[in-house]
């Protein structure tokens, strides 16, 4: 199943209402408030490449206060990835 971490940078003092839409967003299985150079972390799932692409393009990109997004795909093919 195609996901995603997406980084947010939201504007001052509206981590609390970006999150409220996030959890709104079928895709979207986790979020959590962060410190440092992002504000909220967000974990996606979706069913296609397609789709986790359009939710993070169409309605997580597009969230009024989101300033930035940092996204990291997960690559469920890496091969340079071992459990030891």
């Amino acid at each position: 199943m195609p996901a995603a971490f997406v980084l947010l940078n939201c504007t001052e003092n509206n981590e609390k209402e970006v999150i409220s839409i996030l959890k709104g967003i079928s895709q979207v299985k986790e979020t959590q408030c962060i410190t440092g150079p992002y504000d909220v972390f967000v974990k996606v799932e979706a069913a296609t490449l397609e789709e986790l692409n359009e939710t993070i393009t169409w309605k997580i990109r597009k969230i009024k206060n989101v300033r930035s997004t940092y996204i990291l795909k997960i690559n469920e093919e890496a091969t340079d990835c071992k459990d030891d």
